[in-house]
Parts: C-alpha cells; structure tokens; sequence
C-alpha cells in the first residue's frame, strides 16, 4: 500500500503516533499529537517567556501572551485555564490557541474516520466503488479554503466549529448556490432554519400541510434527518459530508424521502 502523505508523527519518540491534525508548539516548534500538545504533556524544553506588567506614564498596563500581539490592557485579562494574560481579541481559549483547550470527541472522531477513508482508497482491494466518495473528499479540501473567504454566516462562532459548505439552493430560487457556514454542533433542522434565513428562503416547516425544507445530501439526493447533528454527518461511516463540500437545499413533499436527480442541481465529476 503507498504510503499517505498525510499528517505528521508525533515527536515523542514512544508515541509516534500520525496526527491528521497536528499540533505545533509555539515555543519548541515540535509536532505533536493531541495527547502529547501541551507543554507538559511533551515535557518542553523552553520556558515560555513571561510577560510583566508594564508602567507606563505611571498607568501599569498587562501586554498579550498571544505571539506576535502587541495589544495590553488597563487590567488583566486571565485565561482560567493556561493562567495567561491576553488582550480583549485574544480572551477566548479558541481565540489564542491554549494550550489546555479541550478538543471535542466527536471531532477527532470525525478525523478517524476521514483518516481511515483515505487509507482505504490507497488499498488496490478496495478501490472499486470508491472512486465518488474519494473524488468527494479531494474536492472538499480544495473547495475549504475558497469557502472560507467568501462563506457567510454567524462570525461569532469560533473558528474550530465552522463547518462550511456549498449549499445548493431550491430550483426556484433567483440564485443557484451560496457558500455558508454552520456550527458543527447545529441539528439538520438548525442547519436548515439558519440557511434559509441567509437565502431569504420561504420557510413553512411549521406548518402541517406544507412542502418541507430539506437539507438534502449530495451524492445520494436523500434528505437528512432533522434531528441530527453535523458532527454525526461528517463522521458517517457510508456517506458522510465534507467540510468543503455540498449539500442540496429543496422542497419536498412530506412523504418524500429525498431528491431523485441531483444533477439537476450539482455537475457530478
């Protein structure tokens, strides 16, 4: 089997392990696992240089732990967790990448098993009938960083829970598509209400009678349950969605399951 190149191992020499998303550290700038991050996990060997309070014109003033920030503050600003002083931009564990930030389960889950999807697709065996999903999955990672330009949506939401997608709209809507962007941990059904907000979609699934706006998938047409989460999707051991990729906006009956043509919307490659 060819050799990933993917990821990196872990440079603790016990550990070894091949991170899809490795961390480096700021002060040694060696690669690690999530397990082995932090400086006490890897036992680092610099000593992180501490960052006094200044006087100024007789105004005491605390300056940013975050690398390579200028900005301080009137009066300290803690990080509950690392302990540091921060600027009011960087307050948030997300905002200066603690080191202490707890990563969630199902993300790392989802990474397995993106990370083991390509292992698959290497493996002559097991190529066939894999081609789409692998070509879906090239594609989204190209796509990702477009979207992340252009992508709208709530700025709020830190940067680990965006998941961003192309999101192919109803056939009677003026525009064919936008990018957007979405909290990981929304249901389906959230998903749906905020994107049809930022597509100014008529949205009657409140009513009994009505045709039903779906998120639809974007190989198999089929309409996604409401109730779930992105994260599950993304991490869906048959067909799962990609961060980077598409998914189908329609009306649909409420006995209907799904789309029966998606080229109608997406040009499969």
């Amino acid at each position: 089997m060819a050799e990933l190149e993917i990821g990196k191992h872990c440079q603790i020499h016990s550990c070894n392990q091949t991170d899809f998303l490795p961390f480096v550290c700021d002060l040694c700038s060696g690669v690690y696992c999530l397990e082995h991050r932090s400086r006490d996990a890897h036992s680092c060997s610099q000593e992180p240089a501490k960052r006094e309070p200044r006087t100024e014109g007789g105004t005491k003033s605390y300056p940013c732990s975050f690398q390579d920030c200028k900005g301080k503050e009137l009066l300290p600003v803690i990080c509950p967790h690392c302990e540091k002083h921060f600027c009011l931009a960087h307050r948030h564990q997300d905002d200066h990448k603690c080191e202490k930030l707890e990563v969630q389960k199902p993300r790392m889950a989802a990474t397995k098993e993106l990370v083991q999807k390509i292992v698959e697709s290497k493996d002559g065996s097991k190529r066939k009938g894999r081609k789409g999903a692998k070509n879906s999955a090239t594609a989204a990672k190209v796509a990702l960083m477009k979207l992340k330009l252009h992508a709208a949506g709530d700025k709020g939401l830190p940067q680990t829970e965006r998941t961003y997608f192309q999101v192919y709209l109803p056939k009677e809507s003026n525009d064919s598509s936008q990018p957007m962007f979405f909290c990981s941990k929304w249901s389906v059904g959230k998903v749906v209400d905020y994107a049809a907000s930022l597509a100014n979609l008529k949205n009657n699934n409140n009513v009994l009678t009505a045709k039903k706006l779906r998120l639809c998938h974007p190989q198999t047409g089929e309409a996604l349950r409401m109730d779930d989460t992105l994260l599950l999707m993304l991490a869906h051991p048959d067909a799962p969605l990609y961060n980077g990729g598409n998914v189908i906006l329609e009306y649909l009956d409420n006995d209907s399951t799904g789309l029966e043509d998606v080229s109608d919307y997406i040009t499969q490659t």
